[in-house]
């Protein structure tokens, strides 16, 4: 289990993260929302140890989080995969060696440089990329695909890291209502089919509410909600989007949603064969 403890993040004079005490049992779907600024990204970073807290524990199991340095540190950011808003792909490479480049943590900066990799990797890679329907872009570069293929590169790269726990940074914000069901349908299925804990940040209440099993809202660094979607009142979603609440609803994306459920349940098919 995931376990943070009093956590806080400061940045100057801004408390980005303030004391907040949560845990995440594995296999759990996890959307967390909230305003821009609300602390939702720091959060995911600081359970990556790409910021550190200054303040609080973050343990899982037996390790310490906040203590990890040197090898240890590169093994749990290897089991604790991150996917980012802007998909962070290396754009002149292929779609397949931007996959083997989840490889990284465990097979060593050099060989990837040198994309020396093995055979077992390769086909791992491409069985990754099989799942998510792009096998046919294997070989085209990474900057010729969709925004919503792209991201969907990015998680078959995390896959490749054969984590425990993937951690998505607003992973929908830039993408169109269709590819953003897409990506959600991918994560959703990983997350149900491979056990892995899905952790990701949702600017807007649809997605997280459509996919997740357990939502947590934050405001001003704090969290103010921790349940089930069904459990969201209007009273506490005004009280994590203030002023914003009532954009924090994404009507286009929910109507995408409901008009392409057959299509969804399709892609679910595709992914749980290929599996």
């Amino acid at each position: 289990m995931l376990e943070l403890r009093n956590v806080t993040k400061r940045f100057g004079d801004t408390i980005a993260v303030n004391n907040v005490s949560t845990n995440f049992e594995p296999g759990q779907m996890v959307g967390v929302i909230g305003r821009s600024g609300a602390g939702k990204s720091t959060l995911l970073r600081l359970i990556n140890r790409l910021a550190t807290a200054d303040e609080g524990k973050i343990t899982s199991g037996e390790i310490d989080v906040r203590s990890l340095s040197g090898t240890q540190l590169r093994a749990w950011r290897a089991r604790c995969a991150m996917i980012f808003q802007q998909f962070n792909l290396v754009n002149r490479l292929d779609v397949l060696t931007n996959v083997l480049i989840g490889r990284i943590g465990n097979a060593g900066t050099v060989p990837v440089m040198f994309k020396h990799f093995s055979a077992t990797d390769r086909a791992n890679a491409a069985m990754a990329l099989d799942r998510l329907d792009l096998l046919s872009q294997a070989l085209q570069r990474a900057d010729t695909l969709s925004g919503g293929q792209q991201q969907r590169v990015a998680i078959a790269r995390a896959l490749m890291q054969k984590p425990t726990i993937i951690l998505a940074d607003e992973p929908i914000a830039s993408l169109d209502p269709r590819n953003a069901r897409l990506v959600m349908e991918a994560l959703r299925t990983i997350n149900q089919q491979d056990k892995i804990t899905v952790i990701t940040n949702l600017h807007t209440l649809d997605a997280a509410r459509a996919y997740c099993d357990r939502i947590i809202g934050m405001a001003h660094g704090h969290v103010v909600f921790d349940g089930t979607p069904d459990m969201l009142t209007s009273s506490m979603i005004q009280q994590i989007y203030g002023d914003e609440h009532e954009t924090a609803v994404d009507e286009s994306l929910t109507s995408t949603i409901a008009a392409t459920g057959t299509a969804g349940q399709a892609g679910k098919r595709h992914l749980e064969a290929a599996h």
